[in-house]
């Protein structure tokens, strides 16, 4: 039996504790983990921008966040992640805006060949009122549209011949992403769009499956398609954006503060991977060079343009209007 006074030091030691859990924010009691899913290879700057976001988020959170990143399609293929996402089994995934597109069709625009003149007009539309007013079209879907980080322009590579010209692609068996865009654009120059999930490429271009494939030089590299692949053509002939999404109500259910420090820390994460994407280009291509590969470093871009920059829009425009285009049009930077 306690003694008295051990009594009143335990009551003491007891309301002392309740006052401290009572004035504690629950996330200071337990760190809350966010699972981060994404398919690309941990050589990309795509992960590299994954772990630096994660690096931001636990910092500035003193803890309370903490990011576990989940690379190379370890949580499944980018059409799995997206669903696992939309269904809370992972809370955040980075993957290609082509895998959005079945959500909200309007983000097909940002999939449109010969859109973008280059960089810093993908960013002005991305980065200003365009860019969020589609990620928040994403919220109708169970998802949180948190940033728009990059794949980057598109360059294509085959197995067969160099592709100098618009005619040289006809006849490819190419793996596509499911985007309506890159299929229609593809079916317009006479080649034979394949869509399949990025995480079972390699192996269809080792086995010759498929031809080729189209994707920015630095996941060229990064991939090893250059081991399966002898001939790239940098045809630049679309540019792919790549939403930052997490589960609406995992982020609903966060505080105000953190919600706003994520939105934060995917932003300048953002940044630091267009950093890095630009410091390697040079560096990347020519290591694709040396590793034998054949670079058709201008092909005739205008040749391709003709046949499916007018088309693919107005499939587009026939489904949604012309606004978005015209918006994008408009977000053109003026030239220097």
């Amino acid at each position: 039996m306690r003694k008295p006074l051990d009594v009143v030091r335990y009551v003491a030691r007891s309301a002392t504790l309740t006052a401290a859990l009572v004035t504690m924010p629950l996330t200071a009691m337990a760190a809350t983990t966010l699972n981060f899913a994404h398919t690309h290879p941990v050589e990309d700057a795509q992960h590299l921008a994954a772990e630096h976001f994660a690096k931001l988020v636990n910092e500035r959170s003193d803890g309370e966040l903490q990011v576990r990143v989940f690379p190379n399609g370890q949580l499944g293929s980018d059409s799995a992640q997206v669903a696992n996402a939309r269904g809370g089994q992972v809370d955040i995934v980075l993957t290609g805006n082509p895998y959005f597109t079945g959500l909200v069709g309007e983000l097909n625009v940002l999939d449109l060949p010969f859109l973008f003149d280059d960089y810093d007009h993908a960013y002005a539309v991305l980065d200003g009122e365009i860019g969020q007013s589609l990620l928040d079209r994403l919220g109708e879907h169970e998802l949180k549209g948190l940033a728009f980080w990059e794949i980057g322009f598109r360059n294509l590579t085959n197995s067969r011949h160099p592709v100098e010209s618009a005619a040289d692609i006809k006849g490819l068996k190419l793996r596509t992403t499911p985007n309506p865009a890159h299929i229609a654009a593809f079916e317009a120059l006479g080649a034979n769009p394949t869509p399949m999930p990025f995480t079972e490429l390699f192996t269809s271009l080792e086995t010759r499956t498929v031809d080729g494939q189209e994707n920015p030089v630095s996941l060229i590299r990064s991939a090893n398609f250059y081991e399966v692949q002898d001939y790239l053509s940098l045809t630049a002939h679309a540019y792919t954006a790549a939403p930052l999404v997490m589960n609406k109500a995992k982020f609903d259910s966060l505080s105000a503060e953190q919600q706003q420090l994520l939105v934060d820390a995917a932003i300048e994460a953002a940044q630091f991977e267009r950093a890095e994407l630009a410091d390697r280009l040079t560096g990347d291509l020519e290591f694709l060079k040396e590793q034998g590969m054949q670079v058709v470093e201008n092909p005739d871009r205008a040749s391709m343009r003709e046949i499916v920059a007018e088309p693919v829009q107005a499939s587009f425009t026939e489904k949604y209007g012309t606004e978005l285009i015209e918006a994008i049009d408009a977000a053109r930077p003026a030239a220097q």
